[in-house]
């Protein structure tokens, strides 16, 4: 049988052993469709069950999360943590709290970390965690009992050489406060390396804020660099409004770009002279207030778009950072025509399959999450690093070591997509340099 039927076969029997995990079907489908030239030209991949391993997390966790609200009413919500694989290092991936959180999407999540994680060249492994509980809406004291809840039960299953969460949607300082508070009141020690994303008073590391928008960016311009050209005059879309997006859109302007476009589930602006960083920060970040807010406060040639397509707007670079499969092949077809040549994914699978397979069939260069969004995990573990030698770095060194580590994947997927004929297919080249790091891992140590 040949590689290509394997894999076809394999995918048909986890697509039954995984039913109505869409998500987690996605991301498979894309790793496996590029593992097939690896083991037509690697075949002791395929020894000792290899994919079939690294396609099984290696541990589930579900748990109930009862908690109270400020009028005395008793709610249960639904705890995840997905521990795929640690064969590089502890297991490493945020939380997410959000009412969509299910088990397929924390698979699927946890299943791209361990490839994200592979790429930033640092001892961790693949993981993901969350809730389908919305902190929209609920006070300071709801949102700490539901915290208080949730880590009672995983403080079991964590630690600094063990499993190490992070923030993700819906988790900020706010909610990372309290996890982490809660550990320590259940552990009875300070073991700073247990979670990252912490306040900086408290073992948290400068740069952690920014690093995945400031990462999306830093791996662009080296995408860019490679034809020649660079942010400096350049007109950039920022999907999203979040904490990526934010620091996505500060960069670009750093680096002389304009963000003509920024968005949130309700709509988008229009931002024809860029945008204003701190006005946008302190209604997303301070205020929580709808995008729209932005477009009143914001002055002349500013304007808000209820619901629309934000892909629509004509621009150079598109930086999808909102959600999953945000972005179809519609608008994929739309973004060439208005002129885009560069997209990279700052949100995990912003772009649905059949946009991802339009890109790599035109003209436009484009860049995987698990390749251009690792800045925050990344910086995630300098943060770790910092912990365990009881160290703080500062912004300027923290900021280097992340460009560094972006520019390093950025020219690791470049290189591996040469090696396999496939030069400028950024998504072959990180799954296969991203599997080729843990595949190894794995296979020395034995089948376990």
């Amino acid at each position: 049988m040949s590689i290509d039927q394997q894999i076809s076969e394999y995918y048909d029997k986890l697509l039954k052993r995984n039913a109505g995990e869409p998500e987690f079907h996605q991301a498979l489908f894309e790793v496996l469709d590029s593992l097939k030239i690896v083991l037509n030209k690697d075949p002791h991949y395929a020894d000792y069950g290899l994919v079939e391993r690294l396609c099984e997390p290696e541990r589930q966790l579900i748990f109930r999360v009862p908690w109270t609200d400020d009028q005395g009413n008793i709610h249960v919500n639904r705890g995840f943590r997905v521990q795929f694989n640690s064969a590089l290092g502890p297991y490493k991936g945020g939380l997410r709290f959000h009412p969509s959180v299910n088990l397929g999407i924390i698979k699927f999540l946890g299943f791209e970390q361990i490839f994200k994680n592979s790429l930033t060249g640092l001892p961790i492994g693949g993981g993901k965690g969350g809730s389908d509980f919305d902190p929209k809406g609920k006070s300071d004291a709801e949102v700490m009992r539901f915290c208080q809840s949730f880590m009672t039960e995983l403080h079991r299953h964590i630690g600094e050489y063990r499993d190490v969460p992070a923030g993700d949607i819906g988790v900020g300082g706010r909610e990372i406060g309290y996890l982490f508070g809660q550990f320590r009141r259940l552990e009875n020690k300070h073991e700073s390396g247990v979670l990252t994303g912490k306040g900086l008073t408290w073992g948290g590391s400068l740069v952690r804020t920014e690093a995945t928008g400031y990462g999306l960016v830093y791996l662009t311009s080296e995408m860019m660099k490679t034809h020649g050209e660079s942010f400096e005059g350049a007109k950039v879309i920022v999907s999203g409004s979040g904490n990526v997006a934010i620091y996505a859109a500060e960069k670009v302007q750093q680096l002389g770009g304009t963000v003509v476009a920024m968005s949130d589930s309700a709509g988008y602006v229009t931002t024809p002279n860029g945008v204003d960083i701190e006005l946008i920060k302190d209604i997303k970040e301070v205020r929580r207030e709808r995008i729209s807010a932005y477009a009143a406060e914001a002055g002349e040639g500013v304007e808000y778009h209820a619901g629309g397509n934000i892909w629509e707007v004509a621009a150079d670079v598109a930086l999808p950072c909102a959600t999953q499969n945000e972005l179809d092949v519609d608008s994929a077809k739309v973004l060439a025509a208005n002129g885009v040549r560069y997209v990279a994914e700052g949100a995990n699978m912003p772009c649905t399959a059949d946009a991802v397979h339009y890109f790599l069939g035109s003209d436009v260069n484009f860049a995987p999450g698990k390749a251009a969004n690792a800045g925050g995990v990344a910086t995630s573990a300098l943060e770790m690093q910092q912990n365990a030698s009881r160290d703080s770095w500062s912004f300027d060194y923290t900021d280097q070591r992340l460009h560094e580590i972006m520019s390093n994947i950025f020219k690791n997927i470049d290189k591996t997509a040469k090696e396999y004929d496939m030069a400028g297919d950024y998504v072959a080249g990180a799954n296969i340099a991203g599997f080729k790091k843990v595949a190894d891992a794995m296979l020395a140590q034995g089948v376990i």
